[in-house]
């Protein structure tokens, strides 16, 4: 076993990954299937409590408008922590994350409070996993949402998403069945799904979140590795349909809340193809005179409006 394994939560801010321990791996690399439905298929590799992953939400949301018509989003969870005691404790402890998290909050411009880690500190990321896994089963659009209002939950609102009690109130939030939730976590099915994600992901080489892998209708890949800037997504893309169109979208706060329930700061900015300190105005502004609500940390605030 290598002697140089680190914390899966501490992530490099230049690379934009969150790396899971090196193992040794006895397979060859399989190659993904190829699209069917559309002309891109689209699998990521992601986890819910990696903060790396929470940074490039502002470029899948808008990645989705301008070429949801040419992709299918397949997503995938990597299981970025097991548990603290993994590899005989060589990946340290929770508190050491604190302080990364509020320094890469900055760096990606998104909300992110450490003080979860010193607080109420998650013992590994696998039960949120598995519940999203067993979200699917419900319903893949809610599914989604539930992914989204659990990272709020835990990266804003400091909420320790392995705990059900959060795991619930995300659930409702995102209109899911809780009880059928409750029973998909329970009787191994999610589970199982699970435990599939990530042999995909020893098969295919997974080693750190995020992890996109683009493949088009004859087997062909274009893999974006971390927290890239969304020219990359855009790039990746283009390689595979050099002549493909994007959807022009209506870059209106009326429209994006529309689509999208929440909004940070960095999300407005990207979405409206404006500057960041412009973006933070209009929130802030419409948070005073009309009916949106704003979330704030120490670290950025979340918007959305009042019901």
């Amino acid at each position: 076993m290598p002697n140089n394994v680190k914390n899966p939560l501490i992530c490099d801010p230049e690379t934009g990954v969150c790396e899971i321990p090196t193992m040794e791996h006895i397979f060859e690399k399989i190659e993904a299937e190829k699209a069917i439905t559309k002309p891109i298929r689209v699998i990521y590799y992601t986890d819910p409590i990696c903060s790396s992953c929470w940074g490039i939400e502002p470029q899948l949301r808008k990645l989705k408008l301008e070429y949801g018509h040419l992709i299918d989003f397949e997503y995938r969870m990597g299981g970025l922590l097991r548990d603290w005691n993994y590899n005989d404790g060589i990946i340290t402890k929770p508190e050491d994350v604190a302080q990364h998290w509020n320094d890469v909050s900055y760096y990606f411009q998104m909300p992110i409070n450490g003080d979860i880690w010193l607080e109420d500190p998650l013992h590994s990321s696998y039960p949120p996993s598995i519940a999203f896994k067993a979200a699917q089963l419900q319903d893949e659009q809610k599914a989604l949402l539930f992914l989204r209002r659990m990272r709020e939950l835990l990266f804003i609102e400091k909420k320790n998403i392995a705990k059900w009690e959060h795991i619930a109130m995300a659930a409702v939030d995102a209109q899911l069945d809780v009880n059928k939730l409750n029973e998909d976590y329970l009787d191994g099915n999610a589970e199982q799904n699970f435990l599939e994600d990530l042999e995909l992901a020893r098969q295919l080489g997974i080693r750190g979140f995020p992890t996109i892998i683009f493949i088009d209708e004859d087997g062909i890949e274009q893999n974006v590795y971390g927290a890239r800037p969304y020219t990359d997504y855009e790039i990746a893309i283009q390689k595979l349909l050099p002549i493909c169109k994007k959807t022009n979208y209506d870059t209106s706060l009326k429209n994006l809340f529309s689509l999208y329930p929440s909004l940070t700061v960095k999300e407005y900015a990207e979405l409206a193809d404006t500057n960041i300190i412009i973006a933070k105005q209009i929130l802030d502004e419409l948070h005073r005179t009309e009916n949106l609500k704003r979330i704030e940390t120490k670290n950025g605030n979340l918007y959305s409006l009042k019901l």
